[in-house]
């Protein structure tokens, strides 16, 4: 042991294990188990902080610092942030992640021997998704982006449903691990979906508008909801965004096919 830390060795290398990095005071001959590292000066060194994704492993990292000359640095978990080399981001700077961003990623070593994080392959990812119901068209969802496409880009929702982004279906360019709120204009059938960042169709308002009168007439031609009524109560009710409700709703208060009041809402006779 030294002031400043622990030697350790497994018998053929030896590396050093910072005091703020140990979790526990050792003695010589204890044995502790660390995560190994090159630090900002590229020296060999150890911590008891285990990261949270491995060479075996990926998760959700948040990119802390943006280089353009390096690329993008992810939180692991550990002192050292992780660099996710330019070689592997867009070529088109405006596609990179701003700070804050998230990705899918885990963590690779270079022909050195040098950790560096690795964006994660799309069968990964595949391996988390789950099949997207045929009544979750319309509905609204929130997702990262993890992969561009000639077209569009790849989306894993929140819910686990593997989403399509076509180019024409952007308000805006998106980013590399962006986080985007979508609306889901198609289920296939094989489970994935294809969504839009633009505003609601006329259609789809038409749609829950429709959904709504049905509800009501099913019910002595009222309902315990308004536009006023709790989103998560609305989603679990109707399986549609509070936004999409208000603007279905909307619809039928200008029609004066309905009327609001004490909380409810009545079908005008």
């Amino acid at each position: 042991m030294q002031e400043y830390g622990y030697f350790l060795t497994n018998g053929y290398e030896d590396v050093m294990l910072h005091k703020k990095e140990a979790k526990n005071k050792y003695e010589e001959n204890d044995e502790v188990e660390v995560f190994l590292y090159h630090d900002h000066q590229g020296r060999l060194s150890a911590t008891e902080t285990m990261p949270t994704v491995t060479l075996d492993s990926f998760s959700i990292l948040k990119v802390v610092e943006v280089k353009r000359s390096l690329g993008v640095f992810v939180d692991i978990g550990i002192q050292k942030d992780m660099l996710l080399s330019k070689d592997d981001l867009p070529y088109d700077w405006a596609l990179w992640p701003a700070i804050g961003d998230e990705l899918y990623c885990g963590l690779k070593l270079d022909k050195k021997q040098r950790l560096f994080a690795d964006l994660s392959k799309f069968e990964e990812i595949q391996e988390l998704s789950i099949v997207a119901p045929a009544e979750s068209k319309n509905t609204e969802v929130e997702g990262l982006v993890f992969r561009f496409l000639e077209d569009g880009v790849s989306i894993l929702t929140s819910e686990g449903y593997l989403a399509y982004l076509h180019k024409d279906e952007m308000k805006e360019q998106v980013r590399l691990g962006q986080r985007l709120t979508m609306r889901i204009t198609f289920v296939r059938e094989d489970g994935r979906v294809n969504v839009s960042t633009r505003p609601l169709v006329k259609e789809a308002r038409i749609e829950d508008s429709d959904r709504l009168l049905t509800y009501m007439k099913e019910r002595d031609n009222q309902m315990p909801f308004t536009d006023k009524s709790d989103p998560e109560a609305i989603k679990k009710e109707f399986n549609i965004s509070k936004a999409a409700f208000k603007r279905a709703m909307g619809k039928l208060l200008k029609e004066k096919q309905v009327e609001q009041k004490d909380g409810m809402t009545f079908i005008k006779s």
